[in-house]
């Protein structure tokens, strides 16, 4: 099998921004597209938010590259990818291939959808970092002929095809419980309730851990979570490197009553994108003071599956609002136990929560198979390209 540079088998193009003060230049009928208008799922893009004339094109010299041509953004962020369905232009922020008659679009489409970290390593640059047209111009790949290519591309597209439509089921889950939600309490977004509110301080404890320093820290032992692997429970997911503590030391730290218990809720309090972990297992845990804070309701009052939803779903809506003017958000204990939290008839939550037990099952199955597929398509992708 044949390896090229990407620079002998594909001619490298770039863009450049009109100036956006002149108003002739904006509003045409010429496509010119960005990276942010390139998400992880897009695969052809026949369209760009915005627009510029002919005169914007002939004035900052840019010429469309013509369709089919391979998108590859080349800084914030690198590796984001594309092809072309039509003629368009294009900022600065992309090198883009065009396809010699040695390389299919789409085969070199899967190869730089597969070495996204690969790309970003290439990256130069003190302010942020960028690959430039002299750096992709000398990327190898392997090249085998144009029929092992169509497969390849071919078998890789239906299995991404799959993917996407898996991902698609369990968004449409997570909208179904979102409508039966709204139907049934009101909407949190806008806090249109149905039901009356009180403040979380007022029923529920609402606190944090003692401080465990770095130095404490051993090799094995109980497992104790930041607000990373918080975040990590809370997406379903077990936790990829937790620290430890010693047993000894764990048993000092809970004899002041500051275990989580079954159905209390961790959350972290930076970084929040609606994570929210109800605590489902009696085996030993520890916690970050300050970085995770817990929630422990008043179970005569709530049913913590309910709770847990509307925690999530309300951490959503508050955490960017505490953000104005600091370095970075962060939900404190006295913030906590001032959000409004809504407060229906516990028959009412305890309805709510067994329609989101089925649909977690539906959830999971879908999940099961979502996974499979994706370690399906990495082994092709492996065998394709190593």
């Amino acid at each position: 099998m044949a390896k090229y540079k990407l620079g002998d088998i594909c001619e490298i193009v770039s863009g450049s921004t009109p100036k956006t003060s002149i108003e002739e230049y904006w509003d045409g009928d010429i496509k010119w597209i960005t990276p942010a208008e390139i998400n992880d799922d897009t695969y052809i893009v026949t369209d760009s938010v915005r627009k510029i004339t002919d005169l914007g094109a002939k004035k900052t010299g840019l010429s469309p590259f013509p369709e089919g041509t391979v998108i590859l953004s080349s800084r914030a962020p690198i590796g984001k990818v594309a092809i072309a369905g039509c003629a368009m232009c294009c900022n600065q922020g992309f090198k883009n291939l065009i396809c010699s008659e040695k390389i299919l679009n789409k085969y070199l489409y899967w190869f730089l959808k597969g070495n996204t970290s690969f790309l970003n390593s290439l990256g130069r640059g003190a302010t942020f970092k960028e690959i430039s047209k002299s750096i992709v111009s000398q990327i190898e790949i392997n090249v085998p002929d144009i029929e092992y290519q169509k497969e390849a591309a071919d078998i890789l597209e239906k299995v991404s095809e799959v993917i996407y439509l898996r991902k698609q089921e369990l968004t449409a889950l997570d909208n179904l419980i979102n409508a039966r939600f709204v139907e049934m309490f009101g909407d949190i977004t806008t806090g249109n309730y149905k039901y009356d509110t009180r403040k979380l301080g007022d029923v529920a404890n609402v606190g944090s851990s003692h401080r465990v320093f770095t130095t404490e820290f051993v090799k094995k032992g109980i497992p104790f979570y930041r607000g990373t692997e918080i975040g990590e429970l809370a997406n379903g997911n077990k936790p990829t490197e937790p620290f430890y503590i010693s047993e000894e030391h764990y048993n000092r730290l809970v004899y002041n009553d500051t275990k989580p218990q079954v159905g209390d809720l961790l959350l972290p309090s930076i970084c929040n994108k609606g994570q929210v972990w109800m605590v489902d297992t009696d085996e030993p845990f520890y916690y970050k003071d300050g970085r995770v804070l817990c929630i422990s309701p008043d179970r005569e009052i709530f049913d913590t599956k309910y709770l847990e939803y509307f925690m999530k779903a309300k951490t959503l809506v508050e955490y960017p609002k505490l953000g104005s003017g600091s370095t970075f958000a962060e939900f404190k204990i006295f913030l906590l136990k001032d959000i409004d939290v809504l407060i229906p008839p516990r028959e009412l939550q305890e309805q709510f929560s067994i329609f989101v037990n089925q649909v977690d099952k539906s959830k999971v199955a879908v999940q099961k198979a979502l996974d499979e597929t994706q370690m399906l398509f990495d082994s092709l992708m492996q065998e394709y390209f190593g």
